[in-house]
């Protein structure tokens, strides 16, 4: 089978146009069009349901792209090795983790990576959703809990805990509450148990909700709780490493916590040796290290 037309396929069934594939590719919309055509011809099948707004991939056509997907995922992790072999930490480097941990804890460190290795560009994928690594939709990720697939490599980093927090304002406007039962008095600002978080977050939210509350904030992610929380509109249950970054933050009802959620480093065992993911491991895990080590100094 041709190499270079299962290439132009692959581009005309991401892009589901021929013109829009051939401007990807610098070819014409033509020469594009005799490539699709000839393919299908010596596969004897139609890959493509032509219509107005452009292209459907038939039945065929969709086992066809599968491959080339599962192709194009091996051609780019051969050519990042090729690239890893240098010496040089550079290049492009995708990490995924939680819009919470990555807006609160990750991305405030990333100065100190990119004074270390100016050339590497992080392509920072914040969401809930469990991204597929071995399938190269990532790098590396960072996740609250221990990745279930066999095939990775994988290191933990820390454990946190759920915990509950406001500003020296909002108490001075509205009391300190000393027991649960004095969260009536309060607004609560956290993630619906029916949102994605983990779920000790969400077994906490759960427990709280069982006692009389004032009023409350639902927010979709950590990072929004904690907006609304530096906005003296609440107190928000928060993971514990923020205390390190917002230490204004008076901690609330200190017996109220959540179990412990563990933090995973992961990556593909095919990527084992990268030197950019080398890279970003070793700066996480000092950056961690030190977050312990102030932790141990100044506990809350």
């Amino acid at each position: 089978m041709d190499w270079d037309k299962l290439r132009i396929f692959h581009a005309v069934a991401d892009a589901g146009s021929l013109t829009h594939a051939g401007e990807v590719l610098l070819l014409s919309q033509s020469a594009v069009s005799r490539q699709i055509r000839a393919l299908e011809e010596s596969l004897d099948t139609t890959l493509f349901h032509r219509h107005a707004r452009g292209l459907i991939l038939t039945e065929q056509g969709e086992l066809l792209f599968d491959a080339t997907q599962h192709m194009t995922k091996r051609l780019e992790a051969a050519a990042a090795r090729i690239r890893d072999a240098e010496e040089e930490v550079f290049g492009n480097l995708r990490v995924t983790t939680t819009i919470g941990f990555g807006s609160i804890w990750l991305a405030p460190r990333l100065p100190k990576l990119y004074e270390r290795f100016p050339d590497l560009n992080l392509d920072l994928m914040l969401e809930e959703r469990v991204l597929d690594l071995p399938m190269r939709e990532a790098d590396v990720a960072i996740r609250m809990k221990e990745p279930s697939q066999a095939d990775l490599v994988r290191k933990r980093l820390m454990d946190i805990r759920m915990q509950l927090f406001a500003t020296p304002a909002y108490i001075a406007a509205n009391g300190k509450p000393e027991t649960l039962h004095d969260l009536a008095k309060h607004r609560l600002i956290c993630q619906s148990t029916g949102a994605t978080q983990v779920s000790a977050g969400a077994t906490l939210v759960r427990e709280l909700m069982a006692y009389e509350l004032g009023r409350t904030l639902m927010v979709n992610n950590y990072f929004g709780v904690l907006q609304g929380v530096l906005s003296d509109l609440g107190i928000g249950v928060l993971p514990d490493y923020l205390s390190q970054d917002f230490p204004n933050l008076v901690r609330v009802l200190p017996s109220v916590e959540s179990n412990e959620v563990p933090v995973f480093l992961a990556f593909p065992e095919e990527l084992r040796g990268s030197r950019r993911i080398e890279a970003f491991r070793d700066f996480v895990v000092e950056e961690v290290v030190a977050y312990r080590k102030a932790r141990q100094e100044n506990p809350t």
